[in-house]
Order: structure tokens, then C-alpha cells, then sequence
């Protein structure tokens, strides 16, 4: 089990959890050093103080709020320890939601929840059976690195997760980011649809990091001496370049498709007809697939029947 990164308890009801926190990613990203580019050495950063100019130790080093420019209010350790919130040593539950109620763009980093000994085993048993039997996640409040965070609490395989949670205050608005009313075509609309059913995937768990293979294989050669590999040639595209969106998306859903080895399907575009009031039930003609109804969702609900010819 990875070190743990911070040991409390979870806080349900009148129930204590005790639990170990142990980060549930890993980084496996590479990671550079800053070096003198003559000799190699490596440069280190050194932390200096502004009045008198010399190098501060760690132990010398402490916190403080600048209140104005010249005046900085100092705060130990032991004073952010000693605050009284109910947050301080553990996980507070303090409601269950819906898990498509929770907006993704709040959660932050992840953890594991541990069971913190022998004892804890029941409880924890018994809050992962709620959630599950429920089909809530509970929303939690937590002090970690000298600040309240909001957590949510969720069930991966058989342990509890933890997702820290930004507060609803940190998210900007994107109200201002939105493109402005623009046309279009119900054929487009239709298009785009298709592209996204035809590269729909069940799992992602096959994706891999392209970058980060081809940075080993830079690193290998140079280590080695070999020639360095080559970029793979592509098609550059033009940035800011107007193209016709229709034969964009058509070239898109041809090409997804022989990606998934469905060669010889034609990527054809089927005319939208206009909907009618009330448009009768007519027998396919032979040869052709069966109408497909659908429901049109405009004022009250009226049933529209709309013909697709095979492919």
C-alpha cells in the first residue's frame, strides 16, 4: 500500500470510520531536471530573504499573511492545528446526492479510503453498502494542508474513493465563453450525431499516452547514441481555416468507420423532409426498411412519422 497521506476518520451519522488516505493516481509522467547546459551540473533553486540577502534555512521558515506591504501577520503551525473545526481530524458526511447531480468540471484530485485497523472494517462495510444499495454518493467536508475542502464520496470495486471538490464559488461562469446564436442545418445536427454513435466506445481503458512513449524512445536513443527518431509525417492543417462543415463530417464518420474495419459503407447524407401535423401511416414499399417513428418534443407532444432509406 502506498505511504498514507493522512490518517482521521470519517465522520457518518454518529458513526466514527477510522481510515487511512492513500492517493488513488500515480504520476508517470517524465520529469526534467534544470541543468547548466556547459557541464551538466544541476541548478537548484535556493530560497533567499528579501531584507537581509542571505540563503534561509527550512527550519528557519514559517508562514505569515501580508496584510499590507510592509506589515505580515505570522502563523505557526500549531496555531492552524489548534483551530476549532469539526473538520480538522476527520471526513464530516454532511449529505447524499444523486452521483448526475454533481457537475465534473468541481472535482479535483482522487484518493482511497483505507480501513485504519481491524475495528474499522464494519463500519466501513456498512457505509459502502449504503451508498451502493442507495445509489448516492455523499458530499463531505474535510481540513487538509490549512484549509476546509468539500469532498464527494463515492464506490470504486470495494473501496470508498474520495474526489476533492472545488466550492461553488471557484468555478467561473462560462456564460461569457458561449459562441453566439449561429444556423444550422438539421442535416449538420444529424451528421454530428451519427459521428458520435459511430465513434462510440463501451470502454477507454485501451487508450495510451502517445507522448509520453515517444519522449522514452527520445531519451533511449540519446542515451545510447542511436539517431534520433524521426516525426511521423502528417497532414498540417491550416489553422483558422473555414471548411465545409458538411463534407468535414462526412469524411469524419467514413473515416471512423474504416478505422473499425466497416469498409465499403458509404458515408451518405439522408434529407430531412419537413414535418408535417399529421402525417399518415403509410406501408414501406418493398425492398426497404420500415418506417421509424419518432417523437417530436414542440409544445404538446405530436407524433411524427419520418422515412429512412437503408444503407
Amino acid at each position: 500500500m502506498p505511504r498514507p497521506l493522512w490518517t482521521g476518520a470519517i465522520s457518518f451519522g454518529l458513526v466514527s470510520i477510522p481510515i487511512k488516505v492513500v492517493s488513488a493516481t500515480e504520476d508517470h509522467a517524465i520529469h526534467f531536471r534544470q541543468v547548466h547546459l556547459e557541464d551538466m551540473g544541476r541548478v537548484r533553486t535556493r530560497k533567499i530573504c528579501s531584507i537581509d540577502d542571505e540563503v534561509v534555512p527550512q527550519e528557519e521558515i514559517g508562514k505569515g499573511y501580508e496584510l499590507t506591504r510592509d506589515e505580515v501577520v505570522p502563523v505557526t503551525d500549531e496555531e492552524l492545528d489548534g483551530m476549532p473545526l469539526p473538520t480538522a481530524k476527520a471526513i464530516e458526511i454532511v449529505a447524499f446526492v444523486d452521483a448526475d447531480s454533481i457537475d465534473p468540471v468541481r472535482i479535483s484530485d482522487s484518493y482511497y479510503l483505507a480501513v485504519g485497523g481491524q475495528a474499522a472494517a464494519k463500519p466501513y462495510t456498512l457505509l459502502r453498502r449504503a451508498l451502493e444499495r442507495s445509489d448516492k454518493v455523499a458530499v463531505a467536508k474535510f481540513a487538509w494542508h490549512n484549509r476546509e475542502r468539500l469532498g464527494l464520496l463515492r464506490v470504486r470495486d470495494d473501496a470508498l474513493v474520495l474526489h476533492a471538490m472545488r466550492w461553488p464559488d471557484e468555478i467561473r461562469s462560462p456564460e461569457s465563453l458561449a459562441p453566439r446564436d449561429v444556423d444550422l442545418d438539421d442535416e449538420e445536427i444529424e451528421r454530428a450525431v451519427q459521428l458520435t454513435e459511430t465513434m462510440a466506445l463501451d470502454d477507454i481503458s485501451g487508450f495510451r499516452d502517445e507522448y509520453r512513449a515517444a519522449l522514452e524512445e527520445l531519451i533511449e536513443a540519446k542515451s545510447e547514441g542511436k539517431e534520433l527518431p524521426e516525426q511521423a509525417e502528417g497532414e498540417e492543417k491550416e489553422p483558422g481555416k473555414v471548411v465545409d462543415l458538411m463534407a468535414a463530417l462526412n469524411a469524419s464518420v467514413k473515416a471512423a468507420k474504416e478505422s473499425r474495419g466497416e469498409h465499403g459503407q458509404e458515408a451518405t447524407v439522408h434529407t430531412m423532409r419537413p414535418r408535417k401535423k399529421a402525417a399518415a401511416k403509410k406501408a414501406a414499399p418493398a425492398g426497404r426498411s420500415a418506417t421509424k417513428q419518432t417523437a417530436a418534443k414542440k409544445g404538446t407532444a405530436k407524433k411524427t412519422t419520418r422515412k429512412r432509406s437503408a444503407s
